[in-house]
């Protein structure tokens, strides 16, 4: 196999190379540089390769040379607390390497090579081990890093030693001569295996009142987040990926703003982690890839993000994946495909656009692993549609894909109403499939008072159009009470300030019970209203005007407790027919 070949033509990061053979997907090494591409087409003795680096200055005749294997992660202890970039390679140990601007062809491995880690095996001399089968363990931080035997090896332990070690060195030999180290690699285009894919049954609990009750995410599942500049996608993920009940966080900057990115490097390492009150980035991965960051390295980060995703996964971990955002990674598609000439589709975006976002997604899922664990990889997806247009390809063909749509409206950021999820056009799949786990561990009627709520907020909705024109006096009693109902749920319940120590928190049992006292003022308010009460005398009542403090406290079960007494004490005083 001729493993080099020379550059033939040079178009941005697309570079064509004669005279070699080579696989979909080998990694080469391109130009004097030796910058890394992959390979992405081949066409008779001409070999299209996209270049992870730029390409400027490159020129043709010189030489490429192939590796012979895909691009690939390095899976194993040091993953936590990284920044990488879309390629897996170390921003600090680049920026040691080369200073603030990163130089062309430089090489880092993705895991600390000099780090000893202790391991503590869990299989003896003379076990059986299959792929996916643990070895042993070593401490992480705070998590319990499970060393898996790499898929596609199988076979009886020869020798096996509790003791330090490095990620290169040898921590078990089996008897066909396969040594077995702390890490191994993956190709990231493929998929990792399991044993079977489980119903979306549990769900991922965000703290988020409006997401958990009215639009919850299975573990396992897909979202998206499409909305304009400014609406509070970042914002949004941050606090998602803060409170999410996951154990792991894998966060992909995909083609943001540097400045944005910089903010997202600069917060998470200050973040607390409210489970142990340790720094958040102890079970965070970050991948950060900005606009200004080589197109094809953006294409690749997504992928490189799944798969250390997957990893954790198969240790029987639920993972949260954020993807900040997949219009940049689709953007970047855009541009190899117009380079490549190929048939543009819909806005210029390559004609499979939809099965990649779709191939893309459908690794997310909740799975029995090989080892017999249950793990997990969520997928939340953000879109930035231009001009906040949710008819555009990415939008409307990540739609089809995923199972929640978390739409953020730029009128309700203006209005500061946060998180600025339009509750109108946002939807969940997931709403059955997650009613029984609620009904159990939270409250039976939990589903029904989900369903009343919605129901009185596309009520107000209806009802806008009418108080615009003759306002809101002009309307029937009955109406009246359910503009008011429907203010407290948006003020009282779907607000949450992410940066009040209390509120940016709220546990499922908080937002059922606050859920609950707001539809017993509606009740209450019903009654009076049957009893000839006049509505303003219902509109007045003082007890009602105190919900939105139980947002604000910590003992909230008493509050919710004394509202409630005063509330009801009112309404008998106002009397009535």
């Amino acid at each position: 196999m001729r493993a080099k070949g020379k550059i033939y033509r040079i178009s941005g990061p697309v570079v064509v190379a004669k005279g070699m053979q080579a696989k979909m997907y080998d990694v080469v090494r391109v130009g004097e540089e030796r910058l890394l591409g992959e390979v992405i087409k081949i066409a008779g003795d001409k070999v299209v390769i996209q270049v992870y680096e730029d390409t400027t200055g490159l020129k043709p005749k010189e030489p490429v040379e192939n590796t012979g294997k895909p691009l690939a992660c390095a899976l194993g202890p040091g993953l936590l607390g990284m920044i990488y970039d879309g390629i897996q390679r170390p921003l600090e140990v680049l920026r040691d390497k080369s200073g603030d601007f990163i130089t062309r062809g430089i090489e880092a491995f993705g895991l600390d090579l000099s780090t000893e880690w202790e391991f503590i095996p869990e299989k003896k001399k003379g076990s059986k081990v299959k792929p996916g089968d643990i070895l042993g363990y070593v401490t992480e931080k705070e998590i319990k890093h499970k060393i898996l035997v790499p898929p596609g090896t199988k076979g009886e332990i020869k020798e096996i030693k509790e003791g330090k070690y490095t990620v290169q060195d040898t921590i078990c030999v089996l008897k066909n001569g396969a040594k077995l180290k702390l890490y191994h690699e993956w190709p990231v285009r493929k998929p990792r295996p399991y044993l079977e894919k489980l119903k979306p049954e549990v769900p991922l609990l965000t703290g988020q009142r409006i997401l958990d009750a009215l639009f919850p995410l299975a573990k396992g599942g897909t979202a998206a987040i499409p909305g304009p500049f400014g609406a509070g996608k970042t914002v949004t993920q941050q606090t998602l990926a803060k409170f999410a009940d996951a154990d792991i966080v894998v966060y992909i900057g995909c083609g943001e703003r540097g400045n944005e990115m910089t903010e997202v490097l600069e917060e998470f390492p200050k973040l607390e982690d409210p489970r142990t009150g340790k720094p958040l980035m102890n079970r965070t991965v970050l991948i950060a890839n900005t606009s200004n960051m080589p197109v094809a390295a953006r294409e690749a980060s997504i992928y490189t993000g799944i798969t250390i995703a997957e990893y954790f996964r198969d240790m029987g971990y639920d993972v949260a994946l954020m993807a900040d955002s997949t219009s940049r990674w689709a953007e970047a598609m855009r541009e190899i495909s117009s380079r490549l000439e190929e048939m543009p589709g819909e806005e210029g975006y390559p004609a499979y656009l939809p099965a990649k976002l779709a191939e893309f997604y459908e690794r997310a899922g909740r799975v029995k692993t090989l080892c017999g664990e249950i793990g997990s990889v969520s997928v939340i997806g953000a879109v930035s549609p231009p001009g906040g247009d949710f008819s555009e390809p990415v939008t409307q063909n990540t739609l089809r894909v995923v199972k929640v749509f978390w739409a953020l409206d730029a009128k309700l950021a203006h209005r500061r109403h946060f998180p600025a999820i339009n509750w109108l056009t946002s939807y969940s799949l997931y709403l059955d499939a997650l009613a029984e786990w609620f009904s159990k561990n939270v409250a039976p009627d939990w589903d029904e008072l989900v369903k009343k709520a919605m129901e009185i907020l596309q009520e107000e909705e209806k009802l806008q159009e009418i108080v615009q024109l003759v306002g809101s006096d002009a309307l029937p009693e009955k109406e009246r009470v359910t503009l008011e109902v429907a203010r407290m749920l948006r003020e009282f319940f779907l607000q949450q300030n992410a940066f009040h120590e209390v509120d940016r928190y709220s546990e499922p049992e908080k937002t059922y019970l606050l859920l609950k006292l707001i539809l017993k003022y509606e009740k209450l308010a019903r009654n009076a209203l049957e009893r000839k009460v006049p509505v303003e005398d219902i509109l007045n009542v003082k007890a009602a005007k105190r919900i939105g403090d139980v947002k604000f406290e910590k003992n909230y079960k008493k509050l919710i407790e004394e509202i409630e007494k005063s509330m009801i004490k009112e309404f008998k005083a106002l009397g009535g027919g």
